[in-house]
């Protein structure tokens, strides 16, 4: 269960009237752009339940839109995002729906590009998110921490491997979190780190015979 701090509860800096439906909403679009880390020809937007209701009066729609192009929460240019130059350099749609098994303030962004790549996220309050799904694997990123991103081939000692490669930056492992869609298919693994990776340590684990997806994916402002 997620539990709120002191500073959760306080309200981030923002243009928009809700911290949920418009901070959380540009800072889960800000995390999905970086996980994604190219230029897409396409976004779709799924939106569910409270969302889906009240997102274009709270503006999550425009919220969104605004974090996938890197807008920051505070920027103004958020209420007329469907109107300025960067809108207009890829196409976007919007979808709308119902389903009581996802949290009320869900959305998936579908990427269309070079790559494909369906990415899910909740907005849980005062501005706080959670990614909880890249493509068919489950994970947990908040955004508060540097993050290494991995789709590999399921064969034995590559989380060993990859944390070896780690170690030898000295840089602390907050959270590992590791799924796979069957034994010996693809996997993916999420490593949150306390500090900041080397360009050496991420060449050394993309090397990797086994890897064909690395992300390393910087934590979001504050």
């Amino acid at each position: 269960m997620y539990r709120s701090s002191i500073i959760d509860i306080i309200s981030p800096v923002m243009a928009g009237p809700s911290s949920s439906h418009t901070a959380g909403a540009v800072r889960l679009g800000l995390l999905a752009r970086n996980i994604y880390n190219a230029k897409p020809d396409k976004v779709t937007f799924k939106l569910y339940n409270s969302y889906a209701l009240t997102g274009k009066g709270h503006g999550t729609d425009k919220a969104l839109l605004a974090g996938v192009l890197g807008f920051s929460v505070a920027d103004e240019r958020i209420k007329n995002i469907f109107n300025i130059p960067d809108a207009k350099e890829i196409t976007y749609e919007y979808e709308f729906l119902e389903d009581f098994n996802r949290h009320p303030n869900a959305v998936d962004f579908i990427f269309d590009g070079g790559l494909k790549m369906e990415i899910s996220g909740d907005s849980i309050g005062a501005g706080e998110i959670v990614i909880t799904r890249i493509n068919k694997f489950s994970v947990n990123l908040d955004g508060k921490y540097n993050t290494l991103l991995l789709v590999y081939d399921d064969v034995p000692g590559v989380i060993s491997t990859v944390t070896r490669i780690i170690q030898t930056d000295n840089v602390n492992i907050a959270s590992l979190h590791c799924d796979r869609s069957g034994k010996g298919k693809d996997a993916s693994m999420c490593i949150c780190v306390d500090g900041e990776l080397s360009k050496q340590c991420i060449e050394a684990v993309t090397e990797l015979k086994d890897m064909y997806i690395v992300r390393y994916i910087k934590k979001l402002e504050s």
